[in-house]
């Protein structure tokens, strides 16, 4: 069940990176869910890190913290997922 919600996440935090990102980006849907469970999981050490990924009520900090680095992901991720692309395009 815990890889059901993983799967949620990364997909709820990949398409709101996605609309917070400027421009269209260029990855598909199944990739947008890893990179948003992959910044889950970097927001999540962060806020370990900085000692607020447990706290009474909702853990906005860390809430805010995967979604930075959901951020950062999609956005580093569309970047070389397009460069990958381009050359493959390019050279047939």
């Amino acid at each position: 069940m815990s890889w059901l919600w993983a799967i949620i996440v990364g997909l709820v935090l990949g398409l709101i990176a996605k609309a917070v990102i400027p421009g269209k980006q260029q990855i598909p849907l199944w990739l947008t869910v890893i990179f948003g469970m992959l910044g889950s999981v970097l927001g999540n050490w962060a806020a370990t890190g900085l000692g607020v990924n447990e706290t009474r009520g909702i853990d906005w900090t860390r809430h805010l913290l995967q979604l930075v680095g959901a951020i950062l992901i999609v956005a580093v991720g569309d970047r070389l997922w397009a460069a990958v692309r381009g050359r493959r395009s390019g050279g047939t």
